[in-house]
């Protein structure tokens, strides 16, 4: 028999105090997406009807999201959804969870894209960054490739979602499986050094698939392998564009320049921070 009756108010009121009490970031806001994604409620209903009772599936599904959250379980694992270029991408525990300041590489990719190119996004992940400029150039032949079979599954169902039926994904441990050459290749790569991971935050260093984050001793281990490879892909006058760390962007720049690179360039993130290096490739 149900013993405690909720208002929406009182629920959200309930979990935001949990989520405060066990140290969640930003723990009014992520008791609220999780009442909205729980009950479907906009924030304007919600504050002309805070006194609505909620049914007793909703108020023990919310308890128990709460109760997951409170153990660091990324919103957006229990959620299944993170919004990226304006897209509603589906995620989970085997890609890494699209972030704003990736943005900067779609932007970046963009002003070079034109129809009719070809382009290769090397780990892939959950597809993001390539199937945002697929939405943005529907014109352009895209593939994806990433080592996880796992992620691959994340990155298609996401080209189900969005719409983009042309695209190819390829299980390829970075350039393995791959053929034929290339106008543009993006990535995000795994940059973390091995010793930095253990100082994330427990969402990403618990939650997040390790596969994606380490990039052995120094950070700069896939950066190396992808330039090294990269040259034998891209045609004379293709781009190479990456996502670094904020402390990678002069080690990268000069790994590029030392392949045959040129038109170096890097870009900043909206807080002031090296985010992307680009280049093109011109070496006969």
């Amino acid at each position: 028999m149900r013993q405690k009756i909720f208002t929406l108010e009182k629920s959200y009121r309930e979990g935001a105090r949990k989520l405060q009490e066990a140290g969640v970031p930003d723990a009014k806001l992520d008791a609220w997406y999780l009442l909205e994604h729980v009950t479907g409620v906009s924030r304007a209903y919600y504050l002309g009807h805070p006194d609505q009772e909620m049914d007793e599936d909703q108020e023990e599904k919310y308890q128990e999201l709460i109760a997951r959250r409170q153990q660091r379980i990324p919103l957006q694992h229990l959620t299944g959804e993170q919004y990226f270029m304006g897209y509603p991408f589906f995620v989970n525990e085997h890609v890494l969870i699209p972030r704003q300041d990736t943005e900067i590489l779609v932007e970046e990719a963009s002003k070079y894209l034109k129809p009719g190119m070809r382009l290769l996004d090397v780990c892939t992940g959950s597809g993001c960054i390539l199937l945002s400029l697929l939405k943005l150039f529907p014109e352009v032949a895209g593939t994806g490739c990433d080592i996880s079979d796992q992620a691959l599954k994340v990155a298609k169902e996401n080209a189900k979602r969005l719409d983009v039926p042309g695209v190819c994904l390829v299980h390829s441990d970075l350039f393995s499986e791959i053929t034929g050459n290339y106008d543009m290749i993006v990535s995000n790569p795994p940059y973390i050094p091995t010793e930095e991971i253990e100082k994330l935050q427990a969402e990403v260093r618990l939650f997040d698939p390790m596969i994606a984050l380490d990039g052995k001793a120094d950070g700069l281990y896939f950066y190396r392998k992808i330039i090294k490879e990269s040259t034998r892909y891209l045609r004379l006058g293709g781009r190479l564009l990456f996502e670094i760390g904020h402390d990678q962007g002069k080690a990268v720049a000069g790994l590029m320049e030392e392949a045959g690179y040129s038109q170096i360039m890097v870009k900043k993130d909206l807080a002031g921070l090296d985010r992307v290096v680009m280049g093109m490739y011109n070496k006969e």
